[in-house]
């Protein structure tokens, strides 16, 4: 492999993690946006976020895919610190970048998992309100007859009489 080649294939490596990068920033922004909804109770809106959530998911599931493929191509082992020592050797001025993927994704694994216990919450309260609706229908029953009027128990006294 000629070093143009080489070069080549290096500047692509590197622009395919500052695109890692970025989409990691765009995917915290709508975590934030997600929990905002969430805490707000803004339905439609979390039921939207969560289809483009999906979409930036599969995205930065490609992005990692390939940079870890790079990575094998080049030789980098995939654990800890292997990357730094390459970056430090080929191209030292990325390693910040590669040092903020690497908060971006701890950041972003934080914020999901906030999120997914608000979910979470959200649920058990929805489901102890049903619960809480579904005892008193029971407990209701019989309250209106087939007629939609009340079947009140009648006690055998007139209302307004002595």
């Amino acid at each position: 492999m000629t070093s143009d080649i080489s070069a080549a294939a290096t500047a692509e490596f590197i622009s395919q993690m500052h695109a890692e990068r970025a989409a990691l920033h765009a995917f915290i922004r709508l975590l934030e946006t997600e929990q905002q909804a969430l805490l707000n109770e803004q339905t439609e809106q979390i039921h939207v976020l969560a289809d483009t959530k999906t979409q930036m998911v599969q995205e930065l599931a490609k992005l990692v895919n390939a940079r870890r493929k790079g990575m094998l191509t080049r030789g980098i082992k995939i654990e800890p610190g292997s990357m730094e020592t390459w970056l430090q050797t080929h191209t030292a001025i990325n390693s910040p970048a590669w040092h903020e993927i690497r908060q971006l994704a701890t950041h972003a694994q934080h914020m999901n998992r906030t999120n997914g216990e608000l979910i979470q919450v959200k649920m058990r309260l929805n489901q102890q309100t049903l619960t809480m609706l579904h005892n008193a229908t029971h407990s209701a029953n019989g309250l209106y007859g087939p007629d939609g009027q009340p079947s009140l128990p009648v006690s055998g006294r007139i209302l307004n009489s002595v």
